[in-house]
């Protein structure tokens, strides 16, 4: 505001403190001060005019150092736009930041610090929240009761040495404890989902009176809806009563009906903050070590740790079904080792596989009628069952002629040819 005078002087007052200045200059001029109209014009009490004007002045706030400072250059690299991670949340960033930089404070002084430098929290605006649909009730159930299942699917991950991959991960969650087991798998087939929830069962200690899932294909041939109770798939219905579970599958379209496994979806978002980091072995690590640790943790919700909760939850489960129904569903895996000539053995017929695993042992199992060749939990070779002693894929045959035949000028046209003779020779 500006303050004509009826001298030649304009003054400005842009502030509570400049109101000493403002008082001395009256009192030079012999003129009396309207603290009425500065405090109307200033929009605060008369008293507070008053204050400053008898050299009130405010203590300074001595700005500190954070001691997050430290870790901005690594902040600022890991959400350039040069990185290849991703970080959904700042609560990723700041458990990745604990696990890999040894940064040691707290989620909430993290998450004031990235909120208050601009350049960070630009990089958290704009996601979408979900809101809770209205009549959505809150239920808990008894110990040994309930269990849900669900898939987190079809993320697509880079490895450390480049490879793009798509990769699931398997997720079950007790409703009492809110105990959490989670399972990487590069498929989702039902040979996965048995052996999946077998081991899950094992670990736990017993089975749950009912599982809750979605209706996947692997559960359900046909959907439950408001208007049909839906189809059970024939060989699920077997797997549940040899373990002694019902199957409550949810109404189509409703997946708050499974709001506990759905709550975990977002805690698994972390594999994104290693993309380009990890092999795919090292990434089934890291989610052993991520469904340890919210385990190990308070859980806001029920206000019990899950590990802990899970003990009382044991005595209320099921017993486990003999070993023998057990073994039945789990899927086999065996340690091969690929010979001279690119193949793995399996039951008296060879499969090929990629001529660089020459050597390698490498392991195999069979599952949806199929023989999955894995190294280091890579999958790199598919092949249906099959009754013949040789069995190649026209890439892998191909490779391994060029490794005894270099010079050879049309390998193509070579391997078709052979490849006809070998199955000519071969097929039964």
């Amino acid at each position: 505001m500006y303050i004509t005078l009826d001298v030649q002087t304009d003054f400005e007052i842009k502030s509570l403190s400049d109101l000493p200045k403002f008082k001395e200059l009256m009192e030079n001029l012999k003129m009396k001060i309207n603290k009425s109209r500065l405090a109307r014009e200033l929009g605060v009490d008369r008293r507070t005019i008053d204050k400053y004007l008898k050299g009130f002045t405010p203590k300074k706030v001595r700005e500190k150092p954070s001691k997050l400072d430290a870790y901005y250059e690594i902040i600022a690299a890991l959400l350039s736009e040069d990185s290849k991670q991703v970080f959904y949340y700042r609560r990723v960033l700041w458990q990745y930041l604990k696990d890999n930089h040894g940064l040691n404070c707290g989620a909430s002084t993290f998450r004031a610090y990235i909120a208050r430098t601009p350049e960070f929290a630009a990089y958290f605006k704009g996601g979408v929240r979900i809101p809770t649909p209205k009549g959505t009730v809150r239920y808990e159930t008894k110990p040994g009761i309930q269990a849900q299942f669900d898939w987190k699917e079809s993320i697509l991950f880079e490895t450390s040495d480049g490879e793009k991959i798509e990769v699931n991960v398997a997720v079950l969650v007790l409703s009492y404890s809110r105990f959490r087991l989670f399972h990487l798998s590069l498929k989702k087939s039902q040979d996965m989902v048995f052996s999946f929830l077998t081991e899950a069962f094992e670990r736990i200690g017993g089975v749950p009176h009912e599982i809750v899932t979605d209706n996947m294909k692997t559960v359900m041939d046909e959907p439950r809806t408001e208007y049909s109770s839906g189809k059970v798939n024939r060989k699920f219905v077997t797997f549940a009563k040899d373990f002694g579970f019902e199957v409550r599958p949810c109404i189509a379209g409703r997946p708050r009906t499974k709001g506990k496994v759905e709550t975990q979806m977002k805690f698994l978002d972390e594999i994104h903050a290693y993309q380009g980091q990890l092999t795919l072995e090292e990434l089934h690590v890291f989610i052993g070590r991520l469904a340890n640790r919210l385990n190990q943790s308070f859980h806001q919700g029920t206000g019990k740790i899950p590990v802990f909760a899970l003990e009382k939850e044991k005595s209320s489960l099921l017993p486990l079904p003999v070993e023998k129904i057990r073994n039945s569903y789990r899927v086999k895996h065996q340690l091969v080792q690929v010979n001279s000539s690119s193949m793995v053995s399996y039951k008296a017929n060879q499969y090929s596989v990629p001529a660089k695993y020459i050597g390698k042992k490498v392991g195999i199992q069979i599952h949806d009628e199929q023989i999955w060749v894995y190294y280091n939990m890579l999958c790199i070779a598919q092949h249906p069952l099959s009754q013949n002693k040789l069995n190649y894929r026209e890439s892998d045959y191909r490779e391994s002629l060029e490794i005894s035949a270099p010079s050879y000028p049309n390998i193509d046209e070579l391997a078709k040819k052979n490849l006809a003779i070998i199955g000519e020779v071969y097929e039964k």
